[in-house]
């Protein structure tokens, strides 16, 4: 090994990817460990990696080109000794120079204070904060100020984050392309309206709250409007014209109110999932698929409501067939779909506000390669049928679809690209359904889940790949726990 050049070494060491690996190949030849330090650009530090602050800066002297940074505590116990702290994060701010992507996750020891010193890392580009308990709005208008190469940042569980001058700043004077804001009590909708210009540089952004809309049946103030109108100019003056990713999840928006002005402002958008928002309707859909031709991949997760004493529509969820057409109309390049309904009792699929007619028109009207139905019980065998037919269609997942049965996989299988299928709590598709797939010899992978009467003899054959179990617990059966 000395006698190999030192190119073809480093060559080698980069080729292997677990840490385990690097520290024992390290040990091996002073050049190897000497080689290992310059090359090695990432760290993870967790529970029992170390006493906290003893070898931190002896691994911060050692690889001088540390890029990645990651530090996590999830499962600390008071057994695992102390954790890293403000001052471990002078050490890593002073010492690493090449930093440009930190994550702390679950660091208690770790305040305002600990931010202050990471604004001397002018190069960062990402930090990621998840569970840091004692970080404040005041730290992040830090690392704001000072970090101008700031292009993410996710904040996740950090309940002390309140006034949002920070997103102020960064809206004005930073480069963010990335913002991930979930769980966070203390910043609304309405605080996030503040990031202003920001939106026109932003591509991807992500907000959940906690604790927040979850499917009740009672409208609050500022709620739907049946009156609103999605077409009319937003009184929000700017765009978000570079924006392709956007999750919005589990809150209540209104008529000119908070964040559905963005289902009108983003037209480079190619991603979209709206998870439980209440308060949406078709107008916005439709508003979004003039603007957004780019729209490769939809998710749509809803719950029913009470629609009775606004337009005399009953319990259903909020989008209709409109919204499908308007899809297929207007989105040429969309090719996966994952429609997903919780609460929904299988024994009314009027609960459901699509139809089964509609998602036809939309599988017949766009490239659609991946289809994931989830609670679908207007879906039955006449809408496999209709899948067979799909020309690009390659990924199939189906969740608690109740109507379909073993005649739904015997149309199934004849549809020209499907490689790929994914069965779950469906409690009509039994072994004779199965053989069919097996018969096609098509299937490049099949998983099948918790379908009580498919046996696990009868998929074998029926792909290459084969995943078979009765006990995983379905995407029904945890929707239906923890929505």
């Amino acid at each position: 090994m000395e006698d190999l050049p030192e190119a073809l070494l480093a060559e080698i060491v980069l080729r292997i990817t677990r840490t385990s690996d690097l520290n024992s190949l390290s040990l091996v030849s002073k050049q190897l460990y000497i080689i290992d330090a310059s090359q090695r650009s990432a760290i993870r530090i967790g529970c029992g990696s170390f006493s906290a602050g003893e070898a931190l800066a002896s691994l911060c002297s050692r690889f001088t080109n540390l890029s990645k940074v990651e530090i996590d505590y999830a499962g600390w116990k008071c057994g695992h000794g102390n954790q890293l702290d403000n001052k471990d994060l002078l050490v890593i701010s002073s010492q690493c120079p090449s930093l440009t992507e930190l994550t702390l996750s679950f660091c208690s020891d770790i305040n305002d204070s600990g931010l202050h010193y990471l604004a001397y890392c002018k190069k960062l580009v990402y930090l990621r904060l998840n569970s840091v308990p004692e970080i404040t709005s005041s730290g992040l208008l830090f690392v704001a100020i000072g970090c101008k190469s700031l292009s993410g940042l996710l904040l996740i569980n950090c309940e002390k984050i309140g006034s949002v001058e920070w997103l102020e700043y960064l809206g004005w004077n930073g480069s963010l392309e990335e913002l991930v804001v979930k769980n966070c009590e203390g910043i609304s909708q309405c605080d996030i309206l503040k990031f202003g210009p920001g939106w026109m540089k932003l591509r991807k952004f992500d907000f959940e709250i906690k604790g927040g809309f979850y499917g009740g049946y009672c409208f609050s103030e500022g709620g739907y409007d049946p009156l609103y109108n999605a077409h009319n100019p937003s009184r929000y003056d700017f765009c978000s014209e570079s924006l392709k990713d956007l999750r919005l999840a589990r809150f209540t928006t209104g008529a000119e109110v908070g964040l559905r002005f963005l289902l009108g402002k983003c037209r480079a958008l190619e991603s979209l999932c709206l998870e439980y928002v209440h308060g949406l309707n078709d107008n916005d859909i439709i508003v979004l698929s003039e603007g957004c031709r780019n729209l490769k991949s939809i998710s749509l997760r809803l719950k029913p409501v009470d629609y009775d004493d606004l337009d005399g529509d009953g319990f259903r969820t909020a989008f209709t067939d409109k919204s499908l057409k308007a899809l297929a109309l207007n989105c040429p390049m969309l090719e996966a779909v994952e429609l997903t309904f919780a609460g929904c009792d299988y024994t009314y699929p009027t609960e459901i506000g699509f139809t089964q007619k509609g998602l036809v028109v939309l599988i017949q009207s766009c490239p659609i390669r991946v289809l994931v139905l989830n609670g679908a019980n207007f879906f039955n065998d006449k809408g496999m049928m209709a899948l067979s037919s799909a020309q690009f269609l390659e990924t199939l997942e189906l969740v608690d679809c109740r109507e379909v049965t073993d005649a739904g996989l015997c149309f199934i299988a004849r549809t020209p690209r499907l490689i790929n299928l994914t069965l779950r709590h469906c409690k009509c598709v039994t072994d004779v359904g199965v053989a069919e797939l097996v018969h096609s010899q098509k299937l490049e992978s099949l998983i099948i889940e918790r379908c009580c009467r498919v046996s696990e003899q009868a998929v074998l054959g029926a792909g290459r790949s084969v995943q078979y179990s009765v006990e995983a617990p379905s995407l029904g059966e945890l929707k239906r726990v923890f929505i």
